[in-house]
């Protein structure tokens, strides 16, 4: 097998600034050299590819590129990229698209995702997490198209009760993957790569886990909160033998009913501090996988939101078009393996609606997103508030991210202390094998 060529999204807006940096050769045969342009969407027929005469000696510049989109970090980046530029017009904007191999994705990927200083253990065990998601996904597009066409495949299903939502990277119709934390942090070669990376990359080349002679979907995000989640809990319902739940430690932790999925356990697990790989304060450690902006945010193994009444109507309206008047109640109606919550009922004073799953909820309860869906609901009484608005919902939480596959905090202190990287793969992957398959 050939080392693979993808397709990367990297922005879509209704005109995109770049600057080639070297000598490329647009699709109109047109060799360019050190331009810098902008390009309107009116400029844009048909697509437009500017391809390094000298792959080795070119790369371009994109300026305006958003990151973190919809999270508490946002903000725009000049980035830089390896590889070709194509631009095309998609849903009444531009967007550019980067193809490279998949192992120049992975030089930028390991480096976004986390520091390039890195442990070199935790470098393997996340080049060969990500060479096999994306694989996967790749392999993934052909079926989502295949049932898209005979209607199979949806992302939303309606009850009486309300309905249930996931987002995954087959929402992308044009190109493989997107660069940002939708599917994985891709930001070029603007971040510092280091001798580690490359190292950790030829060591692994072509390297992936497989389950049944398949390439797995292997997942990925921060923080676990102590017990890894299940995918059918927050994607389509499928189930992956190797993405179920996990503890995240050497043992259970004493006097814990790890069935999370019963509400009195659940709220214990998250109001208590129980040990896991990844419930740290380890500065050195945390700089390892938190990039700057990461470690903006300070709490993540516990955590703790307080929203007013009048605040989570507006947030429900605005956010996922959702209007029960004043909210009064807040209650689990399913949790997943790890606690985090798959349907949430909101009960108002002009309706009731269930939700989810997880990402549907934590969009639903944040400006961004809540650090995840892994959260119990307390309230709080207002003095000398108006009665519509008596009390404020304080929401206790466990972990940041989906929780299912790799815990990337967890991974860096088991790699910290010793952990070779096939041993970190089987912790979070169980029931997976590593194979090189190129």
């Amino acid at each position: 097998m050939k080392t693979p060529t993808i397709e990367v999204g990297i922005l879509s807006a209704p005109s995109i600034s770049f600057k080639l940096n070297g000598r490329f050769r647009s699709s109109t045969g047109e060799e360019i050299a050190d331009a810098e342009q902008t390009v309107a969407l009116a400029d844009v027929k048909d697509a437009v590819l500017f391809e390094p005469v000298d792959a080795d000696a070119s790369n371009f510049e994109l300026f305006h590129v958003v990151i973190g989109v919809k999270f508490h970090w946002e903000r725009e980046e000049t980035q830089r990229f390896k590889g070709k530029l194509k631009l095309f017009v998609e849903d009444g904007k531009i967007t550019a698209v980067n193809i490279l191999t998949i192992e120049d994705y992975l030089l930028s990927v390991i480096s976004s995702e986390m520091s390039a200083t890195s442990s070199l253990s935790l470098l393997k065990a996340h080049a060969v997490i990500s060479r096999s998601w994306l694989l996967a996904q790749i392999e993934k597009s052909r079926d989502v198209a295949r049932r898209v066409s005979t209607e199979e495949y949806k992302t939303l299903i309606k009850t009486a009760e309300g309905y249930i939502k996931w987002y995954d990277r087959e929402d992308h119709k044009h190109f493989d993957v997107c660069a940002d934390d939708h599917c994985q942090r891709y930001q070029g070669i603007t971040k510092v790569t280091s001798t580690q990376v490359y190292e950790a990359l030829k060591a692994t080349a072509g390297e992936v886990i497989t389950y049944n002679n398949k390439v797995c979907d292997a997942r990925f995000y921060k923080c676990c909160g102590g017990i890894t989640e299940a995918f059918e809990n927050v994607w389509e319902p499928v189930n992956h033998p190797y993405l179920t739940q996990v503890i995240d430690n050497k043992e259970v932790p004493a006097g814990c009913d790890i069935d999370l999925t019963q509400e009195e356990n659940a709220r214990k697990w998250i109001l208590s501090n129980p040990p896991a790989h990844c419930n740290t304060k380890d500065a050195k450690v945390l700089s390892q996988v938190l990039n700057d902006y990461d470690r903006e945010t300070q709490n993540f193994y516990r955590w703790e939101v307080r929203l007013t009444q009048p605040e989570i109507k507006d947030l429900l309206k605005r956010k996922v078009g959702i209007d029960v008047g004043d909210v009064l109640d807040l209650i689990p109606v399913e949790r997943g393996v790890s606690g985090r919550l798959i349907r949430l009922k909101i009960v108002g004073t002009s309706g009731t609606i269930v939700i989810g799953k997880e990402l549907e909820i934590r969009k639903a309860l944040s400006e961004s997103h809540l650090y995840s869906s892994a959260f119990v609901v307390e309230k709080e009484e207002i003095a000398g508030q108006a009665p519509e608005t008596p009390f404020a919902f304080i929401l206790k939480g466990a972990g940041w991210g989906h929780g299912v596959g790799l815990c990337q905090i967890g991974a860096a202190i088991m790699a910290a202390n010793g952990t070779p990287y096939q041993d970190i793969l089987t912790h979070y992957f169980p029931n997976a094998e590593l194979r090189k398959i190129y």
